[in-house]
């Protein structure tokens, strides 16, 4: 008898075209950028205003800024790294998520500041999704029947 490992059930995902997989990259280079030049403010010595301004609004101390964008930084090198991409996508969703609380948490307006984060984690995912036959195959937007 063949253990599951010998006999492994092979999922096939549709081929995905050279527009969707296309725009998936060019999706993900835009959300990669943003990500990039968000880490990249926090690390600025001295602190630029629009950061100080936004960890105290937030209520946080300022301290926290490179260790904030050293973890965001590395989850997004994750996901610009396509063997990692999933794994990325997935760490940046929990970074976001404490986006979303942190906003809500302190009273900003929902659609401009609450849910911006839940805007970049959906062209995230898009873009990984266009990109990436695995994710495809594991979460099928069409049913097989």
């Amino acid at each position: 008898m063949k253990s599951a490992m010998e006999n492994p059930v092979s999922v096939q995902s549709p081929p995905v075209s050279a527009a969707a997989l296309w725009t998936g990259r060019v999706l993900s280079a835009l959300v990669i950028l943003f990500l990039v030049f968000d880490s990249g403010l926090k690390f600025v010595k001295p602190v630029p205003r629009p950061v100080e301004e936004a960890f105290t609004h937030i209520g946080w101390p300022l301290g926290l800024a490179v260790c904030l964008a050293t973890i965001l930084l590395g989850c997004t090198i994750l996901y610009a790294i396509p063997r990692t991409a999933i794994l990325g996508a997935i760490l940046l969703t929990g970074y976001l998520g404490g986006a979303v609380a942190t906003h809500l948490r302190v009273g900003d307006p929902l659609f401009s500041h609450v849910l911006f984060p839940i805007y970049v984690g959906g062209l995230l995912w898009l873009g990984v999704y266009l990109r990436d036959a695995r994710l495809r195959a594991l979460v099928p937007l069409r049913s097989s029947t």
